[in-house]
């Protein structure tokens, strides 16, 4: 299967963002890294908790608050078969300062929800997913790419169910 480099999901509302969440998150597990890009209120933060919360719910677990992690730096959930970290480095300066949240290690044993990651320099999994979100108008639009074959049924998988979706490797060819 060819990969494709990028996937363009337009986001009209926060229930968009939120069923972005809930799509994906029966598609982890253990050791999965999604890298969670975007400014500012573009919706990586509500993107995560729709995700968490629907794992939990799957795993007939309570649903628990999830606040973003900016000012704890890492918030950890239980959700049944995996833990998942959900990580925000805003406030990191040097890419070290992940490894001494433990971060590093997680990545091989966790879920792990990334936002600002490229606070994470060299550590950054190659094989992580990217997320990608942005403004679109009165919307956003998250674009998603992946350089690891993993990642190849989840792309397919979104470029079959979501509504009004534009591949650029399809266009393009």
């Amino acid at each position: 299967m060819t990969l494709p480099d990028t996937l363009a999901l337009p986001l009209p509302d926060a229930a968009a963002t939120a069923r972005l969440g809930e799509l994906l998150a029966p598609m982890l597990r253990a050791g999965d890294v999604l890298l969670l890009e975007g400014p500012i209120g573009a919706g990586k933060t509500h993107f995560a908790r729709a995700l968490i919360q629907a794992r939990q719910a799957a795993a007939g677990m309570p649903l628990e608050e999830v606040p973003s992690p900016s000012f704890t730096l890492v918030q950890t959930y239980d959700a049944g078969d995996a833990e998942i970290w959900h990580a925000d480095l805003f406030r990191l300066s040097l890419p070290g300062e992940a490894d001494e949240l433990g971060l590093t290690e997680a990545f091989e044993a966790a879920i792990c929800l990334v936002e600002w990651p490229e606070r994470l320099g060299r550590d950054a999994p190659p094989d992580a997913l990217h997320l990608g979100f942005a403004y679109a108008g009165e919307g956003r639009e998250v674009t998603v790419s992946a350089q690891d074959s993993r990642w190849g049924q989840v792309l397919a998988a979104l470029r079959r169910f979501w509504p009004g979706i534009a591949d650029p490797a399809v266009a393009a060819g």
